[in-house]
């Protein structure tokens, strides 16, 4: 799942809004819904956020939030390390490789030390 599938998902639950009926009012299918809260599709289109956005009639502040999870939330990243050290080509890659096997706390530090 992506941060923008995740938060998909809690606004249909909070609103109580089921896939079948978001999907017809925002004219895609119900599958593609499906498959952005699991992060089976890449990111969406700024046009549908606004669509969901719109709505889910969110303030402004909540819009900003889902428009950042949605750039945020490419479940197939890739990263080019041409130009840069072997060492940040290494580390992308055992990254890429163990990334899976990696615990919430370990993710959660991380993420902590990207965002210095």
């Amino acid at each position: 799942m992506t941060p923008f599938g995740q938060r998909l998902r809690e606004l249909r639950a909070e609103r109580k809004r089921t896939l079948k009926d978001m999907a017809a009012v925002l004219k895609v299918s119900s599958a593609y819904l499906s498959a952005l809260e699991h992060g089976h599709r890449g990111k969406p289109s700024s046009g549908l956020v606004q669509q969901i956005a719109a709505y889910f009639n969110l303030a402004w502040d909540d819009v900003d939030e889902l428009k950042r999870l949605a750039l945020i939330s490419d479940p197939r990243v890739t990263i080019d390390t041409s130009g840069l050290s072997p060492a940040a080509t290494e580390l992308a890659n055992r990254l890429a490789e163990r990334i899976g096997e990696l615990d919430e706390a370990t993710i959660a530090v991380m993420r902590e030390k990207l965002e210095e």
